[in-house]
């Protein structure tokens, strides 16, 4: 079984491989395209080649750390290891996606010259691409990495040494995520700022000096930092399952089940992707409808699939229903981030009609969206948990209950492979249209490019949906894996400590993303500054000089790198500090208040900014005045101040909390040890 599961993660691989060879060999048009696209890749290149040098300074720190700890035996050998591991694959599945998309985005547009559904393809194989290498290098390392650490250490080690592996992971994405989402919403308010509200010009004219940090910024923050930040979710929630199931079980069975759930989901997602095609009339739901085409069928072959698995390794028939029941929450989720953020429906409707207005209104039904967005996937979660827990046997063994909230969440990401591509799609979509309107293409070609750039606001939107439910989902199941840690740890709620871990927890997410929403301020401020002078003193309206995208450039990543670094630390030594000062019930309840007031605030944040960006594009498609009236003025505003809130400060959040889970797992005996002393 762990050969059909090594096997089928290699396929998706090599399926990926075959994609990416189609989407390379698609023309990519004139040589005015070419030069847009490769200012693009190289600006994206350039930014990770930034990011990466950061980021392994904070993985040689804390790798020197974690080989002290395991030298005083606090931790095991392979842990040091595991934890650069994780960090190098999650790092590497975000750059093969990031460079796909740089090539793809040229392709889409040339392609949307000739075809609708030719671009969709194109847009469509670049995401699967992404979503498949992700599934792929996640379930090859994890897989290969357990086999051998449980050869040197034994089974019951090798599944608690794998959190190792998942804070690696945990921690690249944060970076990717939060350092991507800074740099493309301070170049994204920055063009809009300036280029949009005050000189009045298209979104992606080419004398605005931002727009190509803009188009970078697409593929760092919502190419690469998403691939980083689902790539965590998927191993972290397969890590919990197998440790909670080896704790529970006892028996190989108990992890081979998840893997094999999730090798499943690889070939239901591979099934999937031939479903995917339009007409050339399409619209935008009739595009959506495409897309769900690939995941509806994908999420049937994994529920025919896993039934034959839960079986076949004989468990009950109640497992097979929570496995379904995780599937079918991220099913429910992504449909109600879609009818909340779709032009097609109410919600934004009656935002982009409160535009008439004026920005004040649009603001204060934007965040009323947002608000009201939480309610459904809060309640979905809260009862996919309980019903997880008590179908599993919860009531008469805690732990098989735990196991099935773990399983519920690898259900929930089994067809993650399709989902992810779905994501990954719109960035290209996005940058396809930016270069179109850059090269001057027709206005039938735009007109194709807006299309799936609008429906890669709502895939996009959905995906984040489908990423802060995991995450909840997987929090939950490594909060119950801590447990098993600390058996003898009082959690009841009236317990003093925990009370005020509680209160502490509550509050980091909201400190977090007050520190990521400044970031986006302050970075926005600089390429302000900066684009108002070119077009000063460059005079860039009349056509005769070329911007200098370079410095605009250079300035975004600059300001990333800086600001991402405190919220992301925070992150990291929150739990070990308050699990010291205030013992491990403290820690529990820090995990605890960061989950809850985190999941549902980062729906919040998410929704509310793909509300704010699609009510935008209604109105720019000619309601309430259109483009250039002043409901076209206020809806603007409302998504500027959206794009922080879903690309920066809402994605986030979901690696915070599983983060900080993460951490709590590894350093625990440290905590416990140093706790212990006063």
């Amino acid at each position: 079984m762990m050969w059909f599961v090594v096997s089928s993660a290699l396929l998706a691989l090599v399926f990926a491989s075959f994609l990416a060879y189609f989407v390379v060999k698609q023309d990519p048009g004139s040589k005015q395209m070419r030069d847009i696209s490769s200012a693009i890749r190289e600006g994206a290149s350039a930014y990770l080649k930034k990011q990466d040098s950061t980021i392994a300074i904070f993985f040689l720190v804390t790798f020197v750390i974690m080989l002290f700890l395991a030298y005083f035996h606090l931790m095991n050998w392979s842990m040091p290891f595991l934890f650069l591991e994780g960090g190098f694959f999650s790092g590497l599945a975000g750059y093969v996606g990031m460079s796909i998309a740089t090539l793809a985005n040229v392709r889409t547009a040339n392609a949307a010259r000739k075809s609708l559904n030719r671009a969709l393809q194109i847009a469509f194989s670049s995401g699967a691409v992404m979503g498949l290498s992700v599934v792929g290098l996640a379930l090859t390392a994890l897989s290969l990495s357990f086999v051998l650490v449980a050869h040197i250490y034994g089974v019951s080690a090798a599944t608690g040494a794998l959190f190792a592996f998942g804070m690696g992971a945990s921690s690249v994405a944060l970076f990717a995520r939060l350092g991507g989402g800074i740099y493309t919403k301070a170049a994204d308010v920055g063009a809009d700022l300036v280029g949009k509200v005050e000189e009045g010009i298209p979104e992606d004219d080419p004398r605005n000096p931002a727009v190509i940090a803009d188009n970078v910024g697409d593929n760092v923050g919502d190419v690469a930092g998403m691939g980083a930040d689902l790539y965590e979710s998927y191993v972290g929630s397969l890590i919990a399952a197998l440790a909670l199931g080896f704790a529970t079980f006892k028996t190989m069975n108990a992890i081979l089940l998840p893997l094999s759930i999730a090798a499943s989901g690889i070939l239901s997602s591979i099934f999937g992707f031939f479903f995917v095609r339009s007409n050339e009339r399409a619209n935008q739901n009739s595009l959506l409808f495409a897309l769900k085409k690939g995941t509806i069928s994908a999420s049937l072959m994994i529920a025919f699939l896993a039934y034959l698995f839960v079986r076949g390794f004989g468990f009950s028939n109640s497992l097979y229903l929570v496995i379904l029941l995780g599937l079918l929450v991220g099913v429910f989720i992504g449909w109600i981030t879609e009818y909340y953020t779709s032009s097609g429906y109410k919600p934004v409707k009656a935002l982009a009609k409160s535009s008439l207005t004026g920005a004040a209104t649009v603001m204060i039904e934007g965040l009323a969206v947002g608000m009201l967005s939480t309610f459904w996937p809060v309640v979905a979660i809260s009862v996919a948990s309980l019903l997880s827990f008590y179908m599993s046997g919860g009531a008469q063994n805690f732990n098989a209950g735990l196991y099935g909230i773990s399983l519920a969440a690898v259900g929930m990401l089994s067809t993650l492979g399709i989902t992810l591509a779905t994501d990954a799609y719109g960035p290209v979509a996005d940058n396809a249209g930016g270069i179109a309107e850059m090269s001057g293409q027709s206005e039938k070609v735009r007109k194709r490019t807006d299309a799936l750039d609008a429906l890669g606001n709502t895939t996009a939107a959905t995906g984040k949906g489908f990423a802060i439910g995991s995450a909840a989902l997987t929090s939950l199941a490594l909060i119950a894996t801590l447990k098993t840690i600390f058996p003898q740890v009082s959690i009841e709620i009236l317990n003093p400590n925990v009370m005020a871990g509680l209160l502490i927890g509550a509050m980091l997410p909201f400190l977090f993303s007050s520190m990521a929403l400044r970031a986006v301020g302050r970075a926005a401020s600089a390429v302000v500054d900066e684009v108002r002078y070119q077009f000063k003193h460059l005079k860039l309206l009349s056509g005769k000089n070329k911007p200098n995208y370079a410095r605009v450039v250079s300035i975004t990543t600059g300001s990333a790198q800086r600001e991402m670094i405190l919220p992301s630390v925070t992150a990291v030594l929150s739990p070990i500090v308050v699990g010291i000062l205030f013992g491990p019930s403290s820690l529990f309840g820090l995990l605890a208040g960061a989950l809850g007031s985190g999941f549902v605030l980062a729906i919040m944040m998410s929704t509310a900014g793909g509300a704010w960006d699609n009510a935008k594009k209604f109105v720019e498609d000619g309601n309430h005045g259109g483009k250039g009236s002043s409901a076209h003025s206020a809806s603007i505003v409302g998504d500027t101040v959206g794009d922080p809130f879903k690309d920066t400060a809402g994605p986030s959040l979901n690696i915070l909390i599983k983060l900080m889970s993460m951490v709590s797992i590894v350093f625990a005996p440290l905590i416990l040890k140093l706790a212990l002393m006063h």
